[in-house]
């Protein structure tokens, strides 16, 4: 039994690290201020392969080995150390840009959109949140009919919440409607690709955000919106179950995000309390202060551990060697786990900052913004709870 990444991965990480302290730490708080969104730096991050990681060699990607998606993991948690507006703008980018397409689309629709996602010359969104349907999914109000004459879907909706949907270089979203009734009575559930700039697919204004303000997110709306029959998805109703694997994947790469914010409370938090002085001695000699911190790091392994344990999982079943069950379990742990103990960790960083964690110009206090959102996006914490239960046999 090992608990260490490979070489390979330790070096990977070093490597993003780099990267994160060069290209996106100097600017963070600068972007943040501005809600500016770095459109320059996704070409960038493509040149460095980060959204490729999961991608075969024939689309530019680094070929999917078999730690694929161990690596996009270390990406994002090493991005979010340092910004994590940065971090879930790669984290959506392949977990719900790119994945979709590659796992369910065709093969003219991955040769014709997944090049350019995974240069980083694009990005792509999956519409699946509406103003009326968030954790209850099943309530999607989106509707799109087949018109016999053109051959066309024809949607007509609006999606809420959806990052990376307005930037200058989106190209594509995948959204999830209504396209018809099963034999049951239900609501048979499909997605389909629209490119951005197609008539009758407004992206509303970015925005207000209590954090992650350097992250694209808007709401979309679709009016009378055309597109041809082959911009369906994967099969016709299987829009729920392909939602379904997208989002224990996101989970996972949730918590790998919230890792890297906690490990930079850890850091920083530590930093503080050895060189901030009260009383005639550092602040980190006084027991009050040393326990937080000593809980902080705590926190930071366990939310490691479940995180890489559910990494491990994910590509343990891309190989064939693992259970679909066994990793939708792991993957909403790990999500629970890691993004509540981000939020209390960015509370404790904050209160050892003292006032100065109140300031905007030390980096904690853009991560106490930010935080919040990550026991939200991607199931909030009770539908975690719920799938966990549901996972120990528990009666629904």
């Amino acid at each position: 039994m090992s608990f260490e990444l490979s070489a390979e991965h330790e070096a990977f990480r070093r490597t993003v690290r780099d990267f994160a302290e060069a290209e996106v730490a100097p600017h963070a708080a600068d972007w943040d201020r501005k809600h500016y969104f770095p459109v320059e730096l996704v070409p960038k991050m493509g040149d460095l392969g980060l959204f490729g990681l999961v991608a075969p060699e024939e689309y530019g990607g680094a070929g999917s080995d078999e730690g694929a998606f161990t690596s996009l993991c270390v990406a994002i948690e090493e991005l979010g150390r340092v910004d994590q507006s940065v971090g879930i703008t790669l984290s959506a980018g392949v977990g719900l840009g790119i994945n979709p397409i590659l796992t369910f689309g065709s093969q003219e629709q991955k040769a014709h959109w997944l090049p350019d996602l995974v240069a980083g010359r694009a990005l792509a969104a999956f519409g699946l949140t509406e103003p009326d349907a968030g954790s209850d999914a099943g309530a999607t109000r989106t509707k799109a009919k087949l018109d016999d004459a053109t051959r066309e879907w024809v949607v007509d909706g609006a999606k809420a919440f959806i990052t990376n949907s307005g930037t200058p270089i989106t190209s594509v979203v995948s959204v999830t409607a209504r396209t018809g009734t099963t034999e049951d009575g239900k609501a048979e559930i499909s997605a389909i690709m629209i490119p951005s700039g197609t008539r009758g697919f407004t992206v509303e204004p970015a925005y207000e955000k209590l954090g992650w303000h350097a992250s694209d997110t808007h709401g979309l709306s679709f009016a009378d919106c055309r597109v041809p029959e082959a911009n369906l998805l994967g099969r016709r109703g299987d829009g729920f179950r392909q939602f379904l694997a997208t989002l224990d994947d996101g989970r996972i790469a949730i918590s790998a995000l919230a890792v890297g914010l906690a490990q930079a409370c850890l850091e920083l938090s530590a930093d503080y309390a050895r060189t901030r002085v009260a009383f005639g001695r550092p602040i980190g000699a006084n027991q009050a202060v040393a326990f937080q911190v000593a809980d902080l790091a705590v926190m930071v392994e366990a939310a490691r551990a479940l995180t890489y344990k559910a990494a491990w999982l994910k590509d343990e079943l891309t190989a064939g060697r693992r259970k679909l069950a066994e990793v939708k379990q792991a993957a909403a742990i790990c999500k629970l786990y890691s993004t509540e103990a981000a939020v209390t960790a960015t509370r404790v960083a904050t209160q050892v900052f003292g006032g100065n964690g109140f300031m905007e110009e030390y980096p904690v206090a853009r991560f106490y913004r930010d935080a919040k959102i990550l026991e939200i996006g991607e199931g909030t914490s009770e539908i975690q709870r719920m799938v966990i239960a549901r996972g120990l046999g528990l009666p629904q």
